[in-house]
């Protein structure tokens, strides 16, 4: 006998109904949520079958299966020889409509508890009943707080997996979306769905996708992003390779183009790839508006990212190299501000957007009450006090306010995180080398931004390399009639969405 057959039959399940609930208690240990109830049936000839009915409280209902199941007429119904026959008559007359599964290992036993059925052992059966009995408690859904729109669906995903299908379901009504359902983590055993659409995703980009999650080996999967930082394609790089999002309706989206959606239970933050450059400069809601006016906002945005990286680190190199450049009146009017100064320009723009991340962070930790009063009145005090104290010139307060503003522009907060970054790297390099440096930091960008890939996509695309065609919906939105196909650069298999 193999040392696999050995330890299965170890963990198979006993014809003794004690031994069974014995062993079942030492797995689980001291657990209070754990709920057992003993129960008798009658069988032929007046003997009496014992069982056993476990549940875990909180994510288990078992009081209407229980209540069903030993009423009166009920109980008449089930008479019968042994207890394998008892378990056979429950599973055909009685929950014929349920989720039933029959067990034979004391692990099935506590997955399926686990995952909140009911668990039936009868005494003389080395088998056991799992019965659906789910009922996670979980908030309701509710209008995202991250990625709200003005125009537009007002329902986000929750922590609950299967509601979060469900609601993909209702937008897709094809039997071409599929859900791969998979487990990771060791100790978590947390639900985790592979989502497509089967007649439109690359088989390239597919597989792919299961590859770097068959590598995914740890004991805890509590978020999402535990999964994006396995399988994100570059580690130092400050720009998002794995789009995230929690509204159905971008998710859906993405898989009608041909992308590949990974949906975590306990979160409701879903991952998109491959990610694009610029998708991260576009919302749901350009879509619901008018191509003219989205156009307008999608260039905003692409304006505010260089507002975002580009301002302070203009303003030190300027200031500080290139006096030549500003007109006189203006360079007049910044070197009077400056004259009670005492540090650089370097360290007047420092000073100010670390104070301005500090306020950010609080304002986002406080609770929301607080938090947006420290944002606002936050920062008017410490600016106004900043320059009647002297430390920095009310001009510097007007650069870190447009960077902080524009920065808010941007609907992708991760992009947000990677433009704060890219800022502090410029000014240094401004404060250095001028505005020589800036110019050298941005073509260090664009070719590290070329550079980058995202599940075998190339992350500027459809920039570089260019995709004329694609060019409907980059820079620009055109008409929704006029976007015929999907974009080339996604590879998928059925490129014309329109006749």
């Amino acid at each position: 006998m193999t040392k696999q057959s050995t330890a299965e039959s170890a963990d198979s399940l006993s014809r003794s109904l004690e031994v069974n609930d014995s062993r079942l208690r030492d797995r689980f240990g001291i657990s209070p949520d754990l709920l057992a109830r003993e129960f008798q049936a009658e069988l032929d000839g007046g003997e009496i079958l014992r069982g056993t009915a476990w549940a875990i409280d909180g994510i288990s209902n078992s009081a209407p299966l229980l209540q069903a199941l030993f009423a009166p007429d009920v109980r008449r119904s089930l008479i019968c020889g042994s207890a394998e026959e008892w378990l056979d008559l429950c599973r055909a007359r009685i929950l014929p409509e349920g989720e039933i599964h029959v067990l034979g290992t004391l692990a099935e036993v506590c997955s399926m508890l686990l995952d909140g059925h009911t668990v039936l052992f009868a005494d003389g059966s080395p088998h056991a009943l799992a019965v659906a009995t789910k009922d996670v408690k979980a908030r309701s859904i509710e209008e995202p707080n991250v990625q709200s729109v003005v125009r537009g669906p007002r329902e986000g995903f929750t922590e609950v997996l299967a509601w979060n299908i469900a609601m993909l379901r209702r937008k897709i009504a094809s039997p071409d979306l599929r859900f791969e359902p998979t487990t990771l983590g060791t100790v978590t055993n947390t639900a985790v769905a592979i989502v497509y659409i089967r007649d439109i995703v690359s088989p390239e980009v597919l597989q792919e996708v299961k590859d770097r999650m068959a590598t995914i080996d740890m004991d805890s999967i509590l978020e999402s992003n535990y999964i994006e930082e396995y399988i994100q394609d570059r580690i130092y790089t400050p720009f998002p390779t794995v789009f995230n999002s929690e509204r159905p309706d971008v998710v859906a989206a993405g898989l009608l183009e041909g992308r590949v959606a990974i949906m975590v239970d306990g979160t409701p933050f879903a991952l998109l790839v491959p990610a694009l450059f610029t998708q991260f400069f576009q919302s749901s809601e350009d879509y619901y508006q008018r191509a003219d006016f989205s156009t307008l906002i999608r260039l905003l945005r692409f304006l505010s990212f260089l507002l975002a990286t580009l301002t302070p680190s203009f303003y030190i190199a300027i200031t500080t190299f290139h006096q030549e450049m500003l007109p006189t009146t203006l360079l007049y009017n910044l070197a009077s501000q400056r004259e009670g100064v005492p540090f650089p320009a370097f360290i007047e723009a420092l000073l100010m957007e670390v104070t301005f991340e500090i306020l950010r962070e609080a304002s986002v930790r406080m609770p929301k009450t607080i938090g947006q009063s420290i944002s606002i009145v936050g920062t008017l005090v410490v600016g106004q006090a900043a320059v009647d104290a002297g430390l920095v010139s009310a001009a510097m307060v007007i650069v870190v306010s447009i960077t902080a503003i524009a920065n808010f522009v941007l609907p992708a907060f991760n992009m947000g995180i990677a433009a704060r970054i890219i800022r502090f790297g410029l000014m240094t390099l401004a404060a250095s080398f001028g505005l020589y440096g800036v110019f050298i930091g941005i073509i260090a960008l664009v070719l590290h931004l070329c550079s980058l890939h995202s599940f075998s996509v190339p992350y500027m695309a459809p920039l570089a390399p260019y995709q004329r065609d694609d060019q409907k919906d980059t820079l620009f939105r055109l008409p929704i009639p006029w976007m015929k196909n999907r974009p080339i650069s996604l590879k998928p298999q059925k490129l014309r969405r329109q006749p």
